[in-house]
């Protein structure tokens, strides 16, 4: 049996805690939870892969309606209200999510294969490289592109939105898209000569094209920064990832506009 990632488990746990503490859960929100369990009993039977692909499948579809906050029961919080950090930014809000976290405990608890453990050293000097990488070409392509520009700042609000974007945000989609979508497409085309290369790109791409509801500027620059979170997962594990995003985010949002320019 596979242990579990106990010290991703308690992050998560206490970002949610902090979710609500903001907001509340309705009792459809159990209806949710159910589903999941359901899933998470499927995706662990060894010996029915029928069961097995039933199971993801089933997780899939809640995944995206928790992510889209489109299942009732949950009554997210905001802990920022509408507000503009910079005088030439666009305003900002900010909502404690309780069903999108969900997605993070599932994917934790029925595949914790998605951690992809490293030595802690290893994961250190992966992370320092894909950051410095990746806020180069993504922040520095943001900037060149005049959706964002220097402005160091650090408002009232910032620790909770470090506490919001690192346990809630980041870890969640981390463990999404590398460590479900990546790690698994990595599994399904290791026998292809470049299947590694192209599970990255795919999860890359998926992670681009959630940000959409952005504008294709966000997209383009959502998918560029997910080619170096997705070496960071694969060189360094899920810490390494979680810590190359979360770092863009911060580095974004203490020295550059945020969220971004206003036109």
């Amino acid at each position: 049996m596979i242990a579990l990632p106990w010290l991703y488990l308690i992050l998560l746990s206490i970002g949610y805690v902090v979710a609500l503490a903001y907001g509340q859960l309705g009792l459809l929100g159990a209806v949710s939870v159910a589903m999941l369990l359901i899933a998470g009993y499927a995706v662990r039977q060894q010996r029915n892969p029928w069961a097995r692909s039933l199971g993801h499948g089933l997780f899939i579809v809640l995944a995206l309606g928790l992510a889209m906050h489109w299942l009732p029961g949950f009554y997210n919080g905001r802990g920022i209200a509408p507000q503009r950090f910079t005088p030439d930014s666009v305003p900002f809000s900010m909502y404690l999510n309780q069903d999108k976290p969900l997605i993070g405990f599932w994917l934790l608890l029925a595949c914790p294969w998605i951690v992809a453990r490293r030595s802690w050293r290893l994961a250190i000097c992966v992370t320092a490289l894909a950051l410095t990488l990746t806020a180069i070409a993504a922040l520095g392509g943001a900037a060149l592109m005049g959706i964002i520009s220097w402005a160091p700042k650090w408002p009232e609000q910032a620790w909770l939105w470090v506490l919001n974007n690192l346990l809630l945000v980041t870890l969640v989609e981390e463990a999404l898209f590398r460590g479900y979508i990546q790690g698994g497409l990595s599994q399904r085309l290791k026998h292809l000569p470049y299947g590694e290369n192209l599970a990255l790109l795919l999860a890359s791409l998926l992670f681009g094209l959630a940000h959409l509801g952005a504008g294709w500027h966000w997209v383009l620059l959502a998918s560029i920064a997910g080619v170096g979170y997705g070496l960071a997962y694969r060189f360094g594990g899920l810490g390494a990832a979680i810590a190359t995003h979360f770092g863009l985010n911060l580095l974004h949002f203490g020295l550059f506009t945020y969220p971004m320019l206003a036109s």
